[in-house]
């Protein structure tokens, strides 16, 4: 019988390898599906994350332009509240200045109210003097001159010319010449003959003549004619009084029809002159057509002079008048002045004077 032969590799080896060769495939399928699904649950964690984290970026990003919205937002609100504030400030300081002009205002008031009251019991004072002085007899008691003429005339006028002193200030500027300024410019280049002779002087004259014929004798008066400048009718007599009689006032009177009319009117000056006489007048009569054409000094450059710089000129001359006496005006006719009448009242109403405008025919 032939020996068998012996093979290395039997069929059992064989077989032993391919088992082992199945269990490392089958080892190398199982680590490589656990490892798949083991990739493919950390990719999707991290694809999970990462959608949540662009997601919170997105969000980040609304977010911000929510803020940035808002940031935009308040800062117009706070440029509206500074806006609001410096308005706020600029009102609160505009009517703290209003209030303080408005006191400013009410003290001056305050204190204009006091002069009034102060000068309504200086005036009350006078006319009590005054009227003590009517009452009381003055020796000779008859006036210093008689005028004739048709009843008590001067009653008619308003005007009562009484006191120890009186002052009678007479315009002799060149508007009284005429009554419309066309004719006085053409008067004023015509002889002296011929102005003195002019209807309007020659009633100014009349005026003062009938008006002086209501002093008593034995009272002290003063006649100053004026233009430019304040003169008395009686010579080397300014700034002094004389004492009335016939003679002295008929001598002012001749005085005055000789005057001729000329240049302009300085008011201020006449009120200065009355201011200078010591004692005070206790009446100041005043006859002229109109508001004043200069102050105190002619101006440096020659200009039109206008309603509103006349109605100045009045007011600074009225500053100038002696205080607590009256003043009683006889207003001439004067064309293109509208303002005189109203401006002499008031200041016959403050002093406690009269005024009037007498016709043509007065007196």
């Amino acid at each position: 019988m032939a020996r068998r032969k012996f093979d290395i590799f039997s069929m059992s080896f064989l077989d032993a390898i391919c088992c082992g060769f199945g269990a490392v495939v089958l080892l190398y399928v199982l680590i490589s599906s656990q490892g798949k699904l083991y990739v493919e649950k950390e990719t999707d964690d991290l694809r999970a994350q990462a959608l949540l984290v662009e997601q919170q970026v997105l969000e980040g990003r609304r977010n911000l332009v929510v803020l940035r919205n808002v940031m935009e937002l308040t800062e117009n609100k706070t440029v509206q509240a500074q806006g609001a504030a410096t308005q706020a400030a600029d009102t609160l300081t505009r009517e703290q200045t209003q209030a303080e002009s408005a006191a400013n205002e009410a003290l001056a008031r305050r204190q204009r109210l006091e002069k009034l009251k102060a000068d309504l019991a200086a005036l009350e004072e006078g006319a009590k003097r005054l009227e003590a002085t009517a009452k009381k007899p003055i020796p000779g008691g008859e006036s210093v001159r008689p005028r004739a003429g048709d009843g008590n005339r001067l009653y008619l006028t308003g005007l009562k010319v009484s006191g120890q002193r009186v002052l009678f200030l007479v315009d002799a500027s060149a508007s009284m010449l005429d009554e419309t300024v066309v004719n006085v410019v053409r008067t004023r280049h015509l002889a002296d003959s011929v102005k003195l002779r002019t209807e309007k002087w020659r009633q100014t004259v009349a005026t003062v003549d009938w008006l002086s014929t209501q002093l008593q004798s034995g009272v002290q008066a003063q006649f100053y004619v004026f233009n430019t400048q304040p003169k008395p009718l009686v010579a080397g007599s300014m700034d002094k009084w004389l004492t009335v009689d016939a003679k002295t006032v008929a001598g002012a009177l001749e005085q005055l029809r000789k005057t001729v009319p000329a240049e302009g009117t300085s008011l201020e000056n006449a009120f200065a002159a009355a201011g200078r006489l010591q004692p005070a007048p206790d009446l100041i009569v005043l006859v002229t057509d109109g508001l004043p054409t200069q102050g105190a000094s002619p101006p440096l450059l020659k200009k039109v002079v206008d309603g509103d710089d006349r109605m100045k000129l009045f007011e600074k001359a009225v500053k100038v008048l002696p205080r607590r006496v009256p003043v009683s005006t006889v207003l001439m006719p004067m064309e293109g002045d509208p303002q005189a009448p109203f401006l002499f009242w008031r200041l016959a109403n403050a002093t406690g004077g009269g005024v009037m405008s007498p016709a043509k025919d007065w007196p």
